[in-house]
């Protein structure tokens, strides 16, 4: 893509994929504002919160949730059992100067509720996609799957940022049967701060990797 994008969305290959560090790890090398619209599972916390926590985020760093459900289920059914119906008119981005960095929840064919998948969402929004996804057995079907159903879509993918244990073969080939780049590889960490997190952008180079969605 050849100009700045007020968007950037994070999404996941499957749950528990480590989203929401990836998600702090650009606002916080992006200067970005963190935006999760869908949270469910609410009794153990919010993503929102974790993020604001590990970045210290002032209030206008982040924006609320437009729905918050308790059951950690999939977001239909979640609200489903609190006789809510996620409206995707309800998911309009804000049109704002800063950069917004939209974390899902779980992944692309995740239903929103019983008519609309989550990336028929992805679509509506028409930003780019930077995809999360595991290093080890298992990430090649489940990453390739969810770029075909991006490609289908012709749904902009930024890339691939990996999480876990470093792997020898499965990131290049990603890349070259997923037609796309890794971005980033991060391994687990002992400690998540934003001081860490800077450290970790900085060594990996994003800022010239990502140079079109930084404002100078």
């Amino acid at each position: 893509m050849s100009s700045f994008s007020k968007k950037i969305i994070i999404c996941g290959t499957d749950t528990d994929i480590g989203k929401t560090i990836v998600s702090s790890f650009f606002v916080q090398g992006l200067k970005g504002i963190y935006w999760k619209p869908i949270q469910s599972g609410t009794e153990e916390g919010t993503d929102t919160k974790t993020v604001c926590n590990l970045l210290n985020l002032e209030p206008n760093r982040y924006l609320p949730e437009r729905y918050k459900f308790k059951a950690p289920v999939s977001p239909h059914w979640a609200a489903e059992q609190e006789s809510v119906v996620i409206e995707a008119s309800n998911l309009k981005s804000p049109d704002l100067d800063e950069l917004i960095i939209i974390e899902t929840a779980g992944g692309l064919m995740v239903p929103l509720n019983r008519d609309w998948l989550q990336i028929d969402q992805l679509k509506a929004w028409g930003a780019p996609i930077i995809l999360v996804a595991r290093t080890g057995l298992g990430t090649l079907n489940h990453t390739l799957l969810s770029l075909e159903a991006l490609k289908h879509r012709n749904i902009d993918v930024l890339g691939i940022v990996l999480n876990g244990p470093p792997h020898k073969d499965n990131p290049k080939t990603l890349e070259q049967f997923g037609d796309t780049k890794i971005l980033a590889s991060l391994p687990i960490f002992d400690e998540v701060n934003a001081k860490v997190l800077s450290q970790e952008w900085n060594k990996q180079q994003l800022d010239q990797k990502l140079k079109k969605y930084i404002r100078n």
